[in-house]
């Protein structure tokens, strides 16, 4: 009950915060849930109030002062729920995907004191130079060193020191409950709403999150990267400096680039700004379908451009990963709308098990087309992967679509990647950059070099399975003693259970199913108890 309390109570200040600030989060279209609308009316006083006394800001400005005065949570809340178009709608979703994560940073003695904390010993001992904080963020900052010089541990070099913000955890874990608190009554009061899945969006939330908030996970993500693209050129990521990493502090090697949202100075400095947004675009696309593993945060300020026109990805705290699924699902539908396959589109979104079985693959295959047809009618400047996934967005409800936290990220993540290769080449055709990553990855995996790589991969199995013949033979022979002395026996019931069965109560044909299901999963216990023995 008290945590239920203190649960309304934070979620009441949210709400007047946005009434203080004159933020709508339910659309126009949507209808408005009771205590959605009781709350609105609670907090009219305060609209009216403030409204006389706000200043003409525009109501992106509002939106993003309003969370960046309830805190760190509510800034990532906006930012992942700018993907949610379908909930929040269009318009604010707009607003919230330009949402800047930049908070004031806090001390430079807590910074001292969270190194030394979680590496041990004194900062000096680490570092010989150790400056101010240059970037702060919801849930960390970041300051420029100096590592010590040749002979404790190799040579002086400058790095990048990043630092998790005194209590952030404790704060990050009470703002989650409320969420999950109001997901849960929204499940269970407002039926529309469960096809979003609002709870699984929050537990996505969570996850996210909580890995960022440990940053021994983000060094490793950086790792796991690394090997990942080692053969890639292009694009890579800082190294590790593991000896100065805990869960609370991540050290890298400092980057000394020009960021890539500044186009003149990269025209300046003679880069060919054409060719970097296709590298970006390129690159993203095969991080998430050859690997499986991308960088979910690639805004302009997390890409800097070397001298030698490499672009170098940092901020690695959101990752995202794609099972076989889901990168199928990717490399079909990108491929399927270039070559105007609709049918294979379609198809692709029932094998994942996105759209029921009961809905018609040949309507879905209708709806891709409605939207394909118009992107191939327009020119590549007017194409906009944003705008793609909004009008998938719109069909969800139609063809009675869940939604799929594991694209979540994803969805997002393409779109913020569109803008920055937008900002680099305005006339950047996404499908043909998109088209040969897309047919590489379905080559290699469903067409005849991955039916090789199957048969090899059977064959192995083959091997396997010939040498355990003996084995499974013996087990084989058990299971038919046990099976066979089941048989004379037979399955003993106690007297109650068979009155149940017997039972003349033809309505209750559900539980006369689960009695037999019970006796032959008995059945079944026996039969693995006696093949333990």
């Amino acid at each position: 009950m008290a945590n239920a309390l203190s649960n309304l109570a934070r979620l009441a200040r949210a709400g007047f915060v946005m009434a203080q600030y004159g933020v709508r989060f339910v659309p126009e279209k949507i209808p408005t849930p009771f205590a959605l609308k009781l709350a609105s009316a609670l907090t009219a006083p305060v609209r009216v109030v403030s409204g006389l006394f706000r200043s003409k800001r525009s109501r992106r400005a509002r939106v993003a002062d309003a969370l960046g005065k309830l805190g760190p949570s509510y800034i990532k809340l906006g930012q992942f729920m700018a993907t949610r178009a379908d909930v929040i709608g269009p318009d604010l979703a707009a607003d919230l995907s330009v949402l800047q994560d930049k908070m004031k940073p806090f001390a430079q003695a807590r910074a001292r004191a969270s190194i030394e904390a979680a590496l041990g010993g004194t900062l000096e001992a680490y570092f010989s130079a150790f400056g101010p904080a240059i970037a702060a963020a919801s849930i960390a900052q970041v300051h420029r060193a100096t590592t010590l010089e040749a002979g404790n541990r190799g040579a002086a070099r400058d790095v990048a020191v990043k630092i998790l913000r005194p209590g952030i955890e404790k704060r990050f874990r009470q703002d989650l409950d409320s969420f999950f608190f109001a997901a849960r009554q929204i499940e269970r009061f407002h039926k529309p709403s469960r096809r979003l899945r609002p709870l699984a969006v929050v537990d996505n939330l969570r996850e996210t999150t909580e890995l960022e908030m440990d940053l021994r996970l983000e060094a490793a993500a950086i790792s796991e990267m690394a090997d990942n693209i080692a053969q890639d050129t292009g694009f890579r990521v800082p190294q590790v400096d593991w000896h100065r990493t805990a869960k609370r502090v991540l050290t890298l090697e400092w980057i000394e680039g020009i960021p890539i949202g500044n186009t003149a100075a990269l025209r300046e400095a003679g880069h060919d700004t054409r060719a970097l947004g296709m590298t970006v675009l390129q690159s993203f696309l095969r991080h998430a379908m050859r690997d499986g593993f991308f960088h979910a945060d690639m805004h302009q300020g997390n890409l800097l451009v070397e001298p030698d026109g490499t672009v170098v990805a940092v901020d690695f705290g959101i990752m995202g990963r794609l099972t076989a699924i889901e990168q199928r699902f990717l490399a079909e539908i990108l491929f399927g709308l270039i070559t105007r396959d609709y049918a294979r589109a379609a198809r692709v979104h029932f094998d994942a098990g996105y759209v029921p079985s009961h809905q018609s693959v040949a309507v879905f295959a209708q709806a891709m087309r409605a939207i394909g047809e118009p992107i191939h009618g327009r020119t590549a400047d007017e194409i906009s992967m944003a705008e793609l996934l909004g009008q998938l967005f719109a069909y969800t409800e139609i063809f009675d679509m869940e939604t799929r936290p594991e694209l979540i990220l994803l969805q997002k993540s393409m779109v913020i990647v569109e803008g920055v290769a937008r900002g680099l080449d305005p006339e950047l055709n996404l499908w043909t950059a998109a088209e040969p990553i897309a047919r590489t990855w379905l080559e290699e995996n469903m067409g005849a070099a991955a039916a090789l790589k199957d048969a090899r991969e059977g064959a192995g199995e083959v091997g396997k399975l010939i040498t355990h013949l003996p084995r499974l033979a013996q087990r084989a022979e058990r299971a038919g003693e046990a099976l066979q002395r089941l048989a004379d026996g037979g399955v003993k019931l106690d007297e109650k259970s068979v009155a149940q069965v017997r039972a003349p109560n033809r309505a209750d044909v559900a539980g006369r199913v689960a009695l037999w299901i019970g006796a032959l999963a008995l059945a079944a216990l026996a039969v693995m108890q006696y093949l333990e023995m």
